[in-house]
């Protein structure tokens, strides 16, 4: 049985490695704050959260739209989806509770008692599973899901349950263990095989009256050690393979719960997501997704969902429309909200990509085959090199790796070096993306190059600004608009000299 609730056609590869620049995103877009409010201190939906997110950057506009209807169901029915997960997390915790019982004795029969004991719980798990299918399944309308409780009708019906308490009974071997074998080399028993009692005449007058077969017959004395030890070897022999088999199954059955409550701790994480900015009054809506090859984005009151979870303010959303443009330049006063508006951008991908609701009222975008950051570091005291070297060495390891299809958040790169410097580093390094049509946000203070590049009127650029009223005040919006050639240092005067 699969699951298949977080792809179509295949498992879930959550124990696949994350990309090797995954600990930046985590750290440069805030996405601690975003999985920290999606497990809840849970350390399982930590796992499954970050993992979902990370492992989905190469994702599809198939897998993402298959995903969005899935969580459509989940939010139409969480009571539904809760009892899911929690059927599939007791009847793992009661095989947890059994297990301890025989990991010391690991022998045929051990493991075929041990095998019958846990198949015996698991049966009452996908009792309970079916029948939340049969009687709540027609309410949900996903592919994934109708696909899951069809899979549970077809595969756990009546017979299959009556089938399992058949072979259970029989493998109890309460008539005893039957074997065939054959002499080999030296006499030795060879070719041992468990057969099946014959079936039992149906009268007791008929199974009195029954002419015995004549069989050669010994009996071992109770106090033969040796004698009832080979005869528990020879048992071992019969019933290994059927006692393998079985583990095997219970093993795909154990396979298939853990995929269930994994793949749906994903999507409860969503839940708690949006519950918690449900709260704070903020919008949360499902993009649009595009092809990788068409360029397309554009949103309205997209805002930064980690700095909405820490703070209590309100939180002022941004609105855009780049069209088919590939670079963006953001410039402004400091502390303006360009930082928190590239974050927003870079989480609003990754949410996208990984089949989630967006921190926005409205966002349309086309997927990404990578999305990367360079974002400015604190100062190492441990470096071997300068600054400068530090940034340009990221930033050779990150366009190695980008293409046509990629994007890359550069926030305050370069700025370790001087004005004119930094101005031309940048004007060759963004030239040169520009020209692969990798798509580049950057926040800059560099005006030489930011003026340059405005001047250029390039129709794959846009300008933005960080909004600045003439009395100082920042509206913490993004908006159209070119480079100021102020820095905005009044600002600072004003505050020190006034207090």
């Amino acid at each position: 049985m699969k699951v298949h609730l977080l792809y179509s056609d295949r498992d879930a590869a959550l124990n696949a490695g994350l990309p090797d620049h995954a600990q930046a995103l985590v750290d440069d877009l805030g996405l601690d704050a975003v999985f920290g409010a999606m497990a809840d201190g849970d350390a399982l939906f930590l796992d499954v959260v970050r993992k979902g997110v990370l492992s989905s950057i190469a994702g599809d506009v198939a897998t993402i739209l298959y995903r969005q209807d899935i969580l459509k169901d989940c939010l139409a029915n969480p009571r539904v989806v809760m009892e899911i997960f929690e059927c599939a997390g007791e009847g793992l915790r009661d095989v947890k509770r059994l297990a301890p019982f025989t990991i010391f004795n690991r022998s045929p029969n051990s493991i075929l008692y041990s095998a019958l004991t846990i198949v015996g719980s698991l049966s009452v798990t996908l009792r309970r599973l079916r029948a939340i299918g049969e009687a709540q399944g027609e309410i949900f309308r996903s592919e994934g899901f109708r696909n899951l409780f069809s899979t549970l009708e077809k595969e756990l019906d009546d017979e299959f349950f009556s089938d399992v308490q058949r072979h259970r009974n029989e493998l109890a071997f309460r008539g005893g263990v039957l074997l065939s074998g054959a002499l080999g080399v030296g006499n030795k028993g060879t070719g041992y095989v468990l057969r099946a009692h014959p079936p039992q005449r149906s009268g007791w007058m008929q199974r009195l009256m029954a002419r015995k077969a004549g069989v050669y017959s010994f009996k071992v004395a109770e106090r033969d050690e040796s004698g009832h030890r080979a005869l528990s070897l020879l048992k071992d022999r019969g019933v290994n393979l059927v006692a393998n088999a079985l583990a095997q199954s219970n093993d795909h059955i154990l396979g298939f719960l853990n995929a269930l409550q994994t793949e749906l701790a994903f999507y409860i994480g969503c839940l708690r997501l949006r519950d918690r900015l449900a709260a704070k009054g903020l919008p949360t809506c499902l993009p649009a997704p595009s092809p990788r090859t068409e360029r397309r984005r554009a949103f309205s009151g997209l805002y930064d969902v980690s700095l909405a979870l820490q703070q209590e303010d309100k939180i002022v959303g941004s609105d855009a429309d780049f069209g088919d443009r590939c670079v963006v330049v953001v410039t402004g006063a400091n502390r303006g909200g360009k930082s928190t508006f590239l974050r927003s951008i870079g989480q609003a991908q990754l949410m996208m990509q990984a089949g989630m609701f967006i921190a926005a009222e409205s966002f349309a975008a086309n997927v990404s085959e990578g999305v990367f950051t360079h974002f400015r570091r604190e100062e190492d005291q441990s470096m071997q090199s300068g600054k400068l070297d530090e940034e340009l060495s990221r930033l050779h390891d990150i366009t190695s790796r980008l293409n046509s299809n990629s994007m890359l958040l550069l926030n305050e790169s370069l700025s370790s070096t001087n004005e004119r410097e930094g101005s031309e580093i940048a004007r060759q390094i963004v030239s040169a993306l520009a020209e692969k049509r990798v798509m580049v946000f950057f926040v800059t203070h560099l005006y030489e190059f930011a003026r340059d590049w405005h001047e250029a009127s390039r129709p794959d650029s846009m300008f933005l600004r960080a909004e600045r009223l003439p009395d100082g005040t920042r509206t913490f919006k993004i908006v159209p608009g070119g480079p100021l050639a102020t820095s905005f240092g009044e600002d600072l005067y004003g505050r020190i000299i006034n207090g």
